[in-house]
């Protein structure tokens, strides 16, 4: 059984030692009495690494890099104040690869903090807001701590937490983080409007969070039989459910049962949420896997990017040496979409940025996250880019066809400077 201990009494350094390598619940999943009593001894444990998904809190500021390393899939959220201070040392990887770098020891992992729900009436607990990779990390650590919060809903889940499995529990009644929906404004409803076209009656959804999105599933209330399995799901998922347009009926896999991998939302979501059968958390090895997705119908894949240049190529990680996304589960889903019967992959993005800067580019500024062999659809709030099947000409047309107006003679040119390629 697990030991209970008071949050006032907890010594962290009784748990954790020095390089230990620490993972915990990313997102909305921080465990965060934990994670800021972590901060508060960490000299105890000094050298001691952790490991980031992405990251909604102020927890974790770069003067804490005195005694703690910190490593990541990318600067996602306020994570981006750590990579901008050069503190967080980014881990390149699909998200589906997460669990098996942790589990291969890769990602060091010996001790696991975890945000819970109290238990029910066999001793066990949900994982809540965040089942990822988590499961992978508790298989691997010599020590689980949770943190057991009165707020977390009992969402279920596909394994839920044996008591036997906690090494050292604190019960509180701490609010989990809370990430509103993005606003939209005309720019992103005008993107929305040439995605939402793509999307038919009885698709599976995959999309994240953000602005577009948002815009995208505000369009959709007139669709039937929806369905949803994606990494993540925001408060626009209920909002789908009560218009009527999410059934999960036609998903071809978890008939009636919307599937993501964590929830990044609001209390009301979490309502929702709350023993609920029509929402299931399952680990990035169900939601992402090639097996999984290969079953999946109708998949519609909606994911961003950083820039895209006039061949595909698409840069969703990092602007020069500034790393302020992630690979993600990106290329897992775009590469499923393209192969689910009735499937389509979307790339959304704003033609240009807020200082007018083009986001279509001759030459992408960052990495290449996803290539262009893999790209089927690119948007802009000027139209879209079909460019599966496509010829490297044709792809530089069809790419400068959605860029901003202003700089379609530049693209024009520098398509012939760079790639030699006259359209």
């Amino acid at each position: 059984m697990a030991r209970i201990e008071s949050l006032a009494d907890l010594d962290l350094a009784k748990y954790i030692r020095p390089g230990d390598g620490i993972v915990f619940g990313q997102g909305t999943g921080e465990p965060l009495s934990l994670t800021e009593r972590l901060v508060e001894q960490r000299r105890g444990y000094s050298g001691a690494g952790l490991f980031f998904g992405s990251g909604f809190s102020g927890t974790f500021q770069p003067e804490h890099a005195d005694h703690l390393r910190f490593k990541g899939i990318g600067g996602i959220g306020s994570l981006r104040k750590l990579s901008s201070a050069g503190v967080l040392d980014p881990v390149p990887c699909h998200i589906s690869a997460v669990a098996d770098l942790i589990g291969k020891g890769h990602i060091r992992t010996d001790v696991v903090m975890l945000l819970v729900s109290p238990p029910n009436a066999r001793g066990e607990h949900s994982f809540g807001l965040v089942n990822d990779y988590l499961r992978s990390a508790i298989a691997r650590a010599r020590v689980v701590i949770a943190e057991v919060s009165s707020q977390v809903p009992w969402t279920p889940c596909d394994a839920p937490l044996q008591p036997g499995e906690i090494t050292v529990a604190v019960h509180s009644d701490r609010t989990p983080l809370e990430l509103p929906p993005a606003k939209f404004g005309e720019l992103e409803r005008r993107i929305a409007a040439h995605v939402a076209g793509l999307i038919p009656d009885r698709a599976t959804l995959q999309m994240g969070i953000g602005a577009v999105p948002e815009a995208i599933v505000s369009l959709l209330a007139d669709r039937r039989d929806l369905g949803v399995h994606s990494g993540m799901v925001g408060d626009s998922l209920v909002d789908l459910m009560e218009s009527g347009a999410l059934t999960n009926a036609h998903k071809g896999l978890d008939a009636g049962v919307s599937v993501s991998g964590v929830l990044f939302g609001t209390r009301r979501l979490y309502r929702f949420a709350h023993d609920n059968p029509q929402l299931r958390l399952c680990p990035t090895r169900y939601t992402h896997h090639a097996s999984t997705l290969a079953r999946v119908k109708k998949l519609v894949s909606v994911n961003s990017a950083l820039e895209v240049d006039l061949t595909g190529q698409v840069n969703a990680e990092a602007i020069g040496a500034d790393y302020i996304g992630a690979v993600g589960g990106q290329v897992d889903f775009v590469r499923a979409a393209v192969q689910s019967e009735g499937g389509v992959s979307i790339v959304a993005l704003a033609a240009a940025g807020k200082k007018g800067d083009s986001k279509i580019v001759s030459r992408l500024s960052g990495p290449v996250t996803t290539a262009r062999s893999d790209v089927d659809v690119i948007a802009t709030e000027h139209g879209i880019a079909r460019l599966r099947g496509l010829g490297l000409r044709e792809r530089v047309k069809a790419m400068v066809g959605i860029a901003a107006p202003e700089h379609r003679d530049a693209l024009m040119r520098e398509a012939r400077e760079t790639w030699g390629i006259a359209c």
